[in-house]
């Protein structure tokens, strides 16, 4: 690559958070207001196999917003490797003006910024300011108190940002701010408080104030990224399941050719239990996605997408096969495929 070529100093944000907290809807929030003659890139990582999220920002601006995924967990471990190929390709496909990275809510945060340690001493990225997104009424339970990435995630924080201020009670946010003191001993972080995911642009221009260490020896196995998966097998459909953080998941990939009923959607969506579901569909109505976090369900209309895809996430395995066939029974026609795929779903 010739010099006049090189990337240089890209401004990098990493907007991280526990599961369900508003990250992606905070980063469409950012997308929709980012000046009109700058290029963005996204780096989204996500704890399921499938990946969904890159469908649900659907930035809609062409030439403008590249999406770029990697699921299947953490994508800092083994040496960083499947973040590394996907930042690269997103670089060099984009040669963006600005960089957010989402990593999974049950991901790493402080190894992904030492991940992109190269690359910031290189002169390729100018790393700013790590978001936290957190919900205050979750101060109070167990599961966030005990859990490490949910400490790590605020100990990174530069600005940590209380989202979902409409559904606080009257001590939520006091809470929150004494548990940020606690961590900081004594030293106070800067809060803003938000509804909606609405971070405001400036917050981005936040300096950043982690110390890269020498070393990196968190590893997992290397999962596909997201350009490389398998194709579909002959039944149409592909479920892959995942765990680990004391978590589980499961994601199916459905063909473009199936025709899903959006009524049924709604039901299957409303009623699930899972603490996390998320889904991209091609309906008889139009493409929608559906995200059910904190047991709020929302559903957008989309403009397009590859394929159908759903993803769902839980501290416990869920009954699968039963949730299979809940999805293959939302089909606006499901006659031609036999029952034979739901005794063993992975191999059709």
């Amino acid at each position: 690559m010739a010099a006049s070529q090189l990337i240089r100093g890209v401004p990098a944000n990493v907007i991280t958070g526990f599961l369900g907290v508003g990250k992606t809807t905070a980063i469409r929030h950012l997308l929709e207001s980012k000046p009109d003659d700058e290029r963005w890139a996204v780096l989204v990582n996500e704890f399921g196999e499938v990946g969904v999220d890159g469908a649900l920002f659907e930035p809609g601006q062409e030439d403008s917003i590249y999406i770029r995924e990697v699921p299947g967990g953490c994508m800092c471990c083994a040496a960083g490797l499947p973040m590394q190929v996907a930042l690269n390709q997103l670089l060099a496909k984009a040669r963006p003006h600005r960089l957010l990275i989402e990593p999974t809510g049950l991901g790493h945060p402080r190894e992904v910024l030492e991940a992109l340690s190269d690359a910031v001493r290189g002169g390729v990225l100018n790393l700013r300011g790590t978001l936290t997104l957190v919900d205050a009424r979750c101060i109070g339970d167990d599961r966030y108190l005990r859990s490490e990435t949910f400490r790590q995630q605020l100990e990174v924080a530069d600005l940590v940002v209380a989202n979902k201020s409409d559904l606080y009670g009257p001590e939520d946010l006091q809470n929150l701010q004494r548990f940020l003191s606690f961590l900081g001993e004594g030293t106070e972080k800067p809060l803003q408080v938000v509804e909606q995911g609405r971070i405001e642009l400036g917050w981005l221009q936040l300096p950043s104030g982690f110390q890269v260490s020498t070393g990196n020896n968190h590893q997992h196995p290397v999962n596909q990224l997201v350009d490389e998966v398998e194709l579909l097998p002959d039944c149409g459909y592909l479920r892959s399941e995942n765990s680990g953080e004391g978590y589980y998941s499961c994601g199916w990939r459905f063909s473009p050719e199936f025709i899903f009923d959006h009524d049924a959607l709604f039901s299957l969506f409303s009623g699930a239990e899972a603490e996390r579901i998320k889904g991209v569909f091609i309906t008889e109505q139009g493409v929608f996605g559906f995200n059910k976090a904190d047991k709020v369900l929302t559903v957008l209309e989309l403009d397009d997408t590859l394929e159908s895809r759903v993803e769902v996430i839980n501290q416990a395995p869920l009954g699968w096969d039963e949730m299979e066939k809940s999805w293959i029974d939302a089909l606006v026609d499901n006659q031609d495929i036999e029952p034979k795929v739901f005794i063993n779903p992975n191999s059709c």
